[in-house]
């Protein structure tokens, strides 16, 4: 096949994966979707399986057995050294030739820049930034929760607004509406009900993530301490772009801030005003954009950067997922 297929770019995030198979000229030869990566859950060759079955339909499709690169964002990759072990159980498959993985924050970033240059922050069930340079330079955070800094993301979202909300009812916080918009989203008529529903698992743990809209609905409406935790996600936002910028010594210079995820996707009016005011402030030469562009076009825009492709290349696969 030669050099027909140049990338296999891989984007496995925990719900699913997605891959393409992408010529040198840019061309998306095949794509296929498979499962959730998880390699904490069941184990580094288990989490491989699974991208292996995707893998497979994909070059079965596109017609080839090999790659010249394999560029692959992954869910799990917090630290280098775990990088570096998934980086060596992909390459073991002979996929490619050579094989780079990567944190899956940074194909949303690379998703969302015309080169490799810029910030991206991702709110979806965490929170996580990263930042890159075109000489190979990059920023990044851990990112793995409370013990590494974090606060945010969806998860985090509907914990504090639990916690507020449990305290209202019963005394010891002060009053917010949460205390009665969280549990009227599951028809329950308290927090004591909801509490208990959470707790005895008649409302599955899965299910919390839905609280998170209903957050930013009830600080819409104006309650104070809904608002203050979207304020407080907003402060948490810019603070890691700003770190970013300036570790990668781009604060001075115009530079785009990726905004993506589903909690900031969702583009509610509070979050993204806030954010753009604080950056404004933080980072007056940042350029924020929200970017919805599926992260497996990050993945194969990463590969074509490494396998030397040109400007036109870059364009036609982002024509095709965008």
């Amino acid at each position: 096949m030669g050099m027909r297929a140049a990338v296999l770019a891989v984007d496995a995030g925990n719900s699913k994966t997605d891959v393409a198979v992408v010529t040198a000229a840019g061309e998306v030869l095949a794509t296929a979707r498979g499962g959730g990566f998880r390699p904490p859950v069941v184990g580094v060759r288990a989490a491989v399986d699974a991208v292996a079955e995707a893998v497979a339909r994909a070059f079965a499709e596109a017609g080839v057995n090999r790659v010249e690169h394999v560029s692959a964002c992954l869910a799990n990759a917090d630290f280098p050294v775990e990088e570096r072990e998934l980086a060596d159980a992909l390459h073991a498959r002979a996929w490619g030739a050579s094989t780079e993985v990567r944190n899956d924050t940074f194909a949303i970033l690379r998703a969302g820049v015309e080169e490799p240059r810029g910030v991206a922050v991702v709110c979806g069930a965490g929170i996580n930034c990263v930042g890159m340079r075109p000489d190979g330079r990059t920023a990044r955070f851990p990112a793995i929760g409370r013990i590494s800094g974090d606060w945010g993301g969806g998860w985090g979202l509907a914990e504090e607004a639990l916690h507020h909300a449990a305290r209202a009812e019963d005394g010891r916080g002060g009053p917010t509406e949460l205390a009665f918009t969280l549990p009227a989203h599951f028809g329950l008529d308290s927090m004591y009900a909801l509490i208990e529903a959470l707790h005895l698992e008649h409302i599955a743990q899965h299910r919390r993530h839905e609280l998170t809209p209903v957050l930013f609905a009830t600080a819409a409406a104006g309650d104070p301490i809904a608002r203050s935790l979207v304020d407080r996600l907003a402060e948490e936002v810019v603070a890691m772009a700003a770190v970013a910028l300036t570790r990668l010594e781009l604060l001075d210079e115009e530079t785009p801030v990726v905004l993506g995820g589903s909690v900031l996707a969702a583009r509610h009016t509070l979050l993204d005003d806030r954010v753009r005011e604080l950056l404004a402030a933080r980072a007056p030469k940042s350029v924020p954009h929200v970017v919805t562009a599926r992260p497996v076009l990050g993945a194969a825009l990463l590969g074509l950067d490494r396998t030397g492709a040109g400007a036109e290349a870059q364009a036609r696969v982002r024509g095709h997922f965008v």
